[in-house]
C-alpha cells in the first residue's frame, strides 16, 4: 500500500468507526509463502458464502421457468450474468482487501451521515428482498419434506439465526466450510437429475450462443428475470466485508497484491460453480417441463412435477421431488448465513450502529420474516400469495443494484482511494461502467414489466 493509500485507509477507519465484523475480520491465517493450492486453499471461502446469493431459491423457479417455456435459449443469459457478477466481485474483493472497508463504509464517508442512513434503508431492504426467498423456501421445503404448515415453516426460520450464532463459536472456517457442503449437496443433486433426464447435449450447447430470439417479447422479460435475480447487491457489501477476513501483513504491497489474486481465484472459482447449478435447473426445466412452463410458477408445482409421469416423463419419481426439496433446504440454510453476516455490514457500515451481537442478528432476521409471516396468516398459508410477495420483493431488488454498484465501480477505479498499483484498469472501468449502466436499465424494464404484470 502506497503512502497515499495508507493515509486514506486510517482517516477511513477512524470515520467508519472500526473494521467491518470486527468478531472475524483478520482472523483466518494464511501462509506467507508455499505453493500456489495450498494458498487458493487458505484463502477459499469467502468466494462460496458470495456465490450463494447466486444460486438462492429465488433463481430457482426463474431458471427451471425458463427452461420449460423456452427450452435451452436463455442460457446464453446466464453465461453473461455469471461473467458480469465476477467482474463485479472482483471488484468488491478488492476494495474490502486494499482499503480495509467494505462498500457500506466506504459509501458511508463520502455520503455522510444522513444520506448515509437513507442508504443503509435501502440496503435493508434489498436484503430484506432477498432473505424473502430463503424464508420462502426455507418453508415450502419444510412442508414438502415433513408436511409442516407454511405458517409454522415460516415460524421455524426464525430459528435459524440460532444456528449462525453458535457456528460463529467454532469460527469462520467452520461456517466456509458448512456451506461449501451444502453447495456440493445443491450441486450433486441437480447434477444427478440432468444426468437422468437425458437432455439434449448439442442443443444445450448451442444454448451458450446468444441468440436474436431472446428478443422478443416473452423471451426478453424471462431474460432481464434471470439477470435480475443473479446480481444481487447485497453480495458486493458482503464480498468486500469477507474478503477482510485472512490475516497476513497488510502494510506490505506484495502481500495486499497476493490477498487480492487469491480472493479473485477464490470468488471466481466459487462463482463458477453457481454458473454450472444455475445452468443445471435450466436444463432440468427444458429437458423434463419443455411445453409444461405454465404450470411450473411455484416450488410446490415443480416437487409435484418431477413425480408426475404426464409432465416429467418416465424419469418421474418421489426420489426426484424429495431431492429437490432438500436442496431448496439446504439453499435456504445457505442464505440464512449469508443474510445475516449481510444485515450487519450494512448496519454497521452505514449508520456506525454498534448492538450486541445475537440481537443485530435477530433483526436482521426479523425484518425478512414479518412480511411473510403476516402474508401468510393473512392468506392463510396459500402458496400463490407467497409467490406473488416474491415477486414484489425483487422489485425492490432491483431498485438497489444501482446504488450499490455505482459506488463500488467509482471507489476501485480512484487512484486517490485504491492507489495506483491497485486502482482499475481503464478497461476494467469501462466494462464496470457500461455493465452498470447495462443492468441499471434492465433492472428497471424488470419493474416496469413486473408492474405492468401486476396491474
Amino acid at each position: 500500500m502506497d503512502e497515499q493509500s495508507q493515509h486514506n485507509y486510517h482517516k477511513f477507519l477512524k470515520d467508519a468507526n472500526g473494521p467491518s465484523l470486527s468478531e472475524i475480520n483478520n482472523s483466518v491465517a494464511v501462509p506467507n509463502s508455499g505453493s500456489f493450492w495450498k494458498n487458493l486453499l487458505a484463502f477459499s471461502g469467502p468466494g462460496a458464502l458470495v456465490a450463494v446469493g447466486y444460486m438462492d431459491p429465488g433463481n430457482w423457479i426463474t431458471s427451471i421457468s425458463g427452461g420449460a417455456k423456452y427450452g435451452y435459449l436463455l442460457i446464453s443469459v446466464i453465461l453473461l450474468s455469471s461473467l458480469i457478477a465476477m467482474l463485479l466481485q472482483y471488484m468488491a474483493a478488492k476494495l474490502g482487501i486494499v482499503t480495509h472497508l467494505d462498500l457500506a463504509q466506504a459509501t458511508r464517508v463520502y455520503t455522510g451521515k444522513k444520506l448515509g442512513f437513507v442508504l443503509w434503508i435501502v440496503a435493508e431492504l434489498a436484503i430484506m428482498a432477498t432473505d424473502i426467498a430463503e424464508v420462502i423456501g426455507g418453508a415450502i421445503a419444510l412442508n414438502l419434506l415433513f408436511g409442516i404448515p407454511l405458517i409454522v415453516g415460516v415460524v421455524l426460520t426464525i430459528f435459524d439465526v440460532l444456528l449462525l450464532l453458535f457456528l460463529m463459536k467454532l469460527g469462520f472456517r467452520k461456517i466456509e466450510a458448512i456451506v461449501i457442503t451444502l453447495i456440493t449437496v445443491i450441486m450433486a443433486v441437480f447434477l444427478y437429475e440432468v444426468i437422468i433426464s437425458q437432455p439434449n447435449i448439442p442443443d444445450v450447447l448451442k444454448g451458450f450462443i446468444p441468440q436474436r430470439q431472446i428478443l422478443n417479447h416473452g423471451q426478453l422479460t424471462m431474460a432481464l428475470g434471470i439477470v435480475g435475480a443473479t446480481v444481487m447487491p447485497h453480495n458486493l457489501y458482503l464480498h468486500s466485508s469477507l474478503s477482510q477476513t485472512r490475516k497476513y501483513d497488510r502494510e506490505d504491497e506484495e502481500h495486499t497484491a497476493k490477498a487480492v489474486r487469491f480472493a479473485t481465484w477464490d470468488s471466481n472459482i466459487q462463482l463458477s460453480a453457481a454458473f454450472i447449478i444455475n445452468c443445471l435447473l435450466l436444463i432440468l426445466g427444458s429437458a423434463l417441463f419443455f411445453g409444461h412452463g405454465e404450470e411450473l410458477g411455484t416450488f410446490s408445482s415443480l416437487y409435484n412435477a418431477l413425480q408426475d409421469s404426464s409432465i416429467a416423463g418416465d424419469v418421474a419419481s418421489p426420489v426426484l421431488s424429495t431431492l429437490f426439496a432438500v436442496a431448496l433446504l439446504a439453499s435456504g440454510q445457505n442464505s440464512t448465513i449469508t443474510g445475516t453476516l449481510t444485515g450487519q455490514v450494512v448496519m454497521e457500515g452505514f449508520i456506525h450502529m454498534k448492538i450486541p451481537t445475537w440481537a443485530r442478528r435477530v433483526i436482521t432476521r426479523l425484518l425478512s420474516v414479518v412480511p411473510v409471516l403476516l402474508c401468510t396468516i393473512y392468506f392463510g398459508g396459500n402458496e400463490a400469495a407467497l409467490d406473488s410477495l416474491l415477486i414484489y420483493s425483487q422489485v425492490f431488488l432491483s431498485i438497489a443494484l444501482p446504488i450499490s454498484m455505482i459506488p463500488l465501480v467509482y471507489f476501485t477505479g480512484s487512484k486517490k482511494i485504491m492507489g495506483e498499483r491497485f486502482k482499475n484498469p481503464l478497461w476494467v472501468s469501462i466494462l464496470g461502467w457500461g455493465c452498470t449502466i447495462c443492468l441499471t436499465v434492465l433492472n428497471f424494464q424488470l419493474i416496469i414489466e413486473t408492474l405492468s404484470n401486476i396491474f
